[in-house]
């Protein structure tokens, strides 16, 4: 008797290490490939408790389904003294909690420049040896409802987006974009840096506060939405958002101050991240409507703070599980190169929590000039999003992939299983205090973060007694 599996021809699945697919492939020889790869080293135990779970299905609906139903819009811009509840001395920053010891040269140089905003020190130094001296009052943005780009920090007299969620009622704070290069949030703190900052809190708040009085709420969501059809991804890309937010805002600029009007609008204009600050707000209020879900393995923050990695996950509360940032892979900017790059800083991945950014990036293939690689790179970088996340966008939608939603909401279960991290596109700022910006880039969380995270989920479940 001859077995039919001897007598045709061979049938040949691949599983794991591409060595021997690219071998057969080189013969010819018909295959099925099989994507899997084993799950984080030691994460076996954590990951089957946490999968136990009986809650788990249920709360990770119900999270997502909160965060792709916020309904985000601008419905303001305040002081952050005011909005904030922000005193004299304080000063928030992005990421995890960090002090100055441990504080970055991006970090230190933008919390230099804002004690020299706020009257705090008379020059670089002497800010410098009051901060060091514990003067001043530091704490994470997000413990404030609140996100900055990069460094992120936020002093008293700064300007504030303020996001109002129609759907659920959260409210979430961004500051004001500064446009590139030599920003605070980049670290640099010269005359220019300070010159801009005071014109921002003189002039540009106070026009926009007084425009948004007279227009009501913009619709961010629709903004982000058809952003995205116009090849924008909303995190290193946001030309089109910028273009859309213009268009809304430019008649009540006009009509809320015409001795104001052109500068304003010259200023938005040319800066084609102006938007990015907006819909970070956006991003925070949609992610922050999934909070405190017991039993949720989803991730509803990710933050750098220029040293530490920093994810929180909706079933675990404010806590923050942390570690190394890296340092982004990226094109740079003139003659500066990698030495010169701090590692990833910046509360911006809270686009890529929200389905944005990096996870956006076949939305928009012109990012690949902005930081590396090519077209196909970015769209593999998006269809690989898709394995550690819980749903698809049903408003955010990419053309390129048949209108296909973006993917949302990264479990920290499927992170684990799959060893696949989190793709992040960001700007890179000078590890020198003062510098500013060298370049942007790509990089991945460290997976740390994310196998702290589920250990605590696997402690947590057998604590309540349902993780077996």
């Amino acid at each position: 008797m001859t077995l039919p599996m001897l007598s045709g021809e061979p049938r040949v699945i691949t599983v794991g290490a591409e060595a021997l697919g690219e071998a057969l492939d080189a013969q010819a020889v018909p295959r099925a490939g099989v994507d899997w790869r084993p799950p984080l080293p030691g994460t076996e135990g954590d990951i089957a408790r946490v999968l136990a779970d009986p809650r788990r299905a249920r709360a990770n609906e119900t999270a997502v389904g909160r965060m792709v139903s916020a309904r985000p819009q601008l419905i303001g811009v305040r002081r952050a003294g005011e909005a904030l509840d922000l005193p004299v001395g304080s000063f928030l920053h992005a990421g995890p909690p960090i002090d100055w010891e441990r504080a970055s040269g991006p970090m230190r140089g933008a919390l230099i420049g804002a004690m020299l905003l706020e009257g705090l020190a008379s020059d670089a130094e002497e800010a410098q040896r009051r901060l060091a001296e514990g003067r001043a009052h530091l704490e994470p943005c997000h413990g404030r409802g609140a996100v900055g780009p990069m460094a992120g920090v936020v002093s008293p007299s700064m300007w504030m987006f303020e996001v109002r969620d129609a759907e659920h009622g959260g409210t979430a704070y961004c500051s004001l974009n500064e446009g590139l290069g030599k920003v605070l949030r980049y670290g640099a703190y010269g005359a220019e840096v300070l010159e801009r900052l005071r014109w921002m809190g003189e002039v540009l708040g106070p026009v926009l506060r007084e425009t948004l009085e007279l227009t009501g709420p913009l619709d961010l969501r629709a903004l982000i939405a058809q952003a995205l059809q116009m090849g924008d991804e909303l995190h290193n890309r946001n030309r089109a958002a910028t273009s859309l937010l213009v268009r809304e805002l430019a008649p009540g600029v006009v009509d809320a101050s015409p001795a104001h009007a052109a500068e304003v609008l010259r200023f938005v204009n040319g800066n084609d991240h102006f938007f990015l600050n907006a819909g970070m707000a956006a991003c925070k209020v949609s992610a922050d409507a999934a909070r405190g879900i017991p039993g949720s393995t989803m991730v509803v923050a990710m933050a750098r703070n220029g040293t530490d990695f920093g994810v929180q996950v909706s079933g675990l509360g404010d806590r923050w599980f942390t570690g190394p940032a890296g340092v982004p892979d990226g094109l740079y900017l003139g003659a500066y190169g990698p030495a010169d790059a701090n590692p990833d800083i910046g509360d911006s991945t809270i686009t890529e929590t929200a389905g944005l950014g990096g996870f956006a990036m076949a939305a928009a293939p012109a990012i690949v000039r902005f930081v590396g690689g090519d077209v196909s790179a970015a769209t593999a970088a998006t269809r690989a999003m898709y394995e550690i996340t819980l749903a698809e966008h049903p408003a955010y939608q990419i053309p390129g992939l048949g209108f296909r939603g973006t993917p949302v909401g990264v479990d920290v279960t499927l992170v684990a299983r799959t060893g696949l991290l989190p793709t992040v596109n960001t700007g890179i700022a000078g590890r020198v205090a003062g510098t500013g910006q060298v370049g942007a880039g790509l990089v991945n969380p460290p997976a740390s973060a994310f196998t702290s995270a589920l250990a605590a989920l696997a402690e947590a479940a057998s604590r309540d007694g349902r993780g077996g």
